[in-house]
This record gives C-alpha cells, structure tokens and sequence, in this order.
C-alpha cells in the first residue's frame, strides 16, 4: 500500500481562538472557508490552507504557555511598506526594522498570541 496525501495544510492552536480568527479576518481581509465559533476556523489561501483551533483540553502544557516557536508563517506580499502599514493599523506593528536578503526583503511580525510573521517581498527581475 502506498502513502497518498490529499491535501497540506498549517493550523496554530490557541486557547484565544476568537480574538486569532478576528486578527487573521482583519490581516488577512477575508473571512473564514469554514467556521465554527470559537472553536475551529479556516481560511483559504494561495498554494495553502491555515486553520486556527482552539484546543479541546486547554490544561495540556503544549498549550498552555506561549513560547518562541521555531515555526513561522511566512506571506510573500507585493509591497512590504503597505502589509506593515496594514499590520500596524490592526494594532501589531512589527517591532524591528526591515532586513535585506539576497532573495528580497523580509520584516518579522508577531499575531496576537506571538507567533511570529514573516512578510516577504522577493526581488522582482526586470529581465
């Protein structure tokens, strides 16, 4: 028998799930595919599916405190100077500066429970 997948997708546990999936509606400028208040939802994105859940058992230790995850969302944006505008208008202004790699700008974010953001801008070639 052999593995088959049928679909990927990132799902961030929180005990704060209402106040991520109105964060991610408002960053994201879309409402949930699915939702089922304060428990589950999902939105659709390019080449991917993010899910926000709330965990069912809330006093497991892997959800209790928040912690540097080595995990990161990463969005590839069109403009960088207008997704930290619109970051910093729903109250989370990225707290560094923009940093340049060689494959185009980045700035690290954080959403409302910490985790981090990256938002990228790739070099465009005018070849």
């Amino acid at each position: 028998m052999v593995f088959q997948y049928t679909n990927a997708f990132v799902t961030i546990a929180s005990v704060n799930c209402e106040e991520l999936v109105n964060f991610y509606t408002r960053f994201l400028q879309q409402k949930p595919i699915i939702l089922i208040p304060n428990i589950y939802a999902e939105f659709n994105l390019v080449g991917m599916r993010l899910g926000i859940f709330k965990p069912k058992n809330t006093n497991e230790s892997e959800f209790e405190a928040i912690t540097k995850s080595k995990i990161s969302l990463c969005l590839e944006v069109s403009n960088l100077e207008d997704a930290i505008a619109h970051l910093t208008a729903l109250g989370y202004p990225p707290p560094g500066k923009i940093s340049i790699a060689n494959h185009g700008r980045e700035i690290y974010a954080y959403d409302p429970d910490g985790n981090r953001l990256i938002l990228h801008q790739a070099i465009v070639n005018d070849n």
